[in-house]
């Protein structure tokens, strides 16, 4: 391996030991880096330059991916680059990079009435049904994502209606039961013959199911899928949906920002602000008040 090859695995090391990044975020930082080194085929940190690193971005653009995904590689390439100069090697600043600007992005989520129709579609008292039902509502409730859904573990403290979540950089944060999910989930658990210790498992398609161990997040995108085209909900809806409603419907209902924040256990508010724009309560109201009123 060149200089640069095992200080990209350095870095990597760094980003999972140090920094605690998920094994995914090692992985996508590993394939954006290695693209960029194999377009630059260089071997030390001193051949990083601003003309490299252009020319790449210029390679990236012309083979048509979003402007999203183009930043991922950049924030990569950067972030190499501030590690590099905090071990003192001499390379290209990464102040000298800058991050492509990004439309802010068009969020779906689910009107009030379509939600409700959503999580009323699991019907009947058997297993499949009522695990169904208490995933769809530990959604709403929670906001959880998908992963941390499907990483619950079932001993929770109903009492309380709280769940110590670890989400991504191992942050920890808290999240709250509402009474109707509490209530969907008691009656899961009470028909669960198991010692499983996942909250949500995963069942045979057989009319006598059987346990197939922790439920996968392709199976409950599956069950999302299936019970929103049962319920009539036109177009494609997946579980981020769920967590998008709990948003704004937090927002709406006069939830500031911060605390919708540390809910959805975002690092930055930057983040959490793309949902203000449906829920600006005040601006409607001032609309309402002042738009047009000569023709009233």
């Amino acid at each position: 391996m060149t200089n640069i090859e095992n200080l990209l695995q350095d870095y990597l090391n760094y980003l999972e030991i140090e920094k605690n990044r998920s094994p995914k975020t090692r992985e996508n930082y590993e394939r954006y880096l290695k693209q960029f080194l194999n377009f630059a085929k260089i071997k030390s940190p001193e051949d990083i330059s601003e003309d490299l690193v252009r020319n790449f971005r210029i390679a990236l653009s012309r083979k048509n991916l979003k402007k999203i995904t183009q930043s991922y590689y950049v924030i990569a390439i950067r972030n190499f680059l501030k590690y590099l100069s905090k071990r003192d090697f001499k390379t290209l600043s990464p102040e000298k990079i800058e991050l492509p600007k990004i439309a802010r992005r068009q969020i779906e989520i689910l009107e009030y009435k379509n939600l409700e129709r959503l999580i009323d579609a699991p019907e009947g008292d058997g297993l499949r049904a009522l695990r169904d039902r208490a995933i769809l509502e530990t959604f709403f409730s929670t906001g959880l994502r998908l992963s941390e859904l499907c990483s619950l573990d079932r001993y929770l403290d109903f009492k309380r209606g709280e769940i110590t979540i670890r989400g991504k950089g191992e942050k920890l944060r808290v999240v709250f039961l509402s009474d109707s999910a509490k209530n969907a989930i008691q009656k899961y658990l009470d028909k669960r013959p198991d010692p499983d210790p996942a909250l949500f498992i995963s069942l045979s398609k057989s009319k006598s199911p059987k346990i197939l161990g922790r439920v996968t997040p392709r199976s409950v995108e599956r069950l999302v899928s299936f019970y929103a085209r049962k319920a009539g909900i036109p177009g494609h809806v997946h579980p981020h949906q769920l967590r998008h409603s709990f948003a704004t419907d937090l927002l709406l209902n006069g939830a500031d920002l911060r605390s919708v924040q540390e809910m959805l256990g975002h690092a930055n508010i930057s983040t959490t602000q793309i949902y203000t724009h449906l829920t600006n309560k005040e601006l409607k109201e001032i609309h309402e008040t002042f738009h047009a009123r000569r023709r009233k």
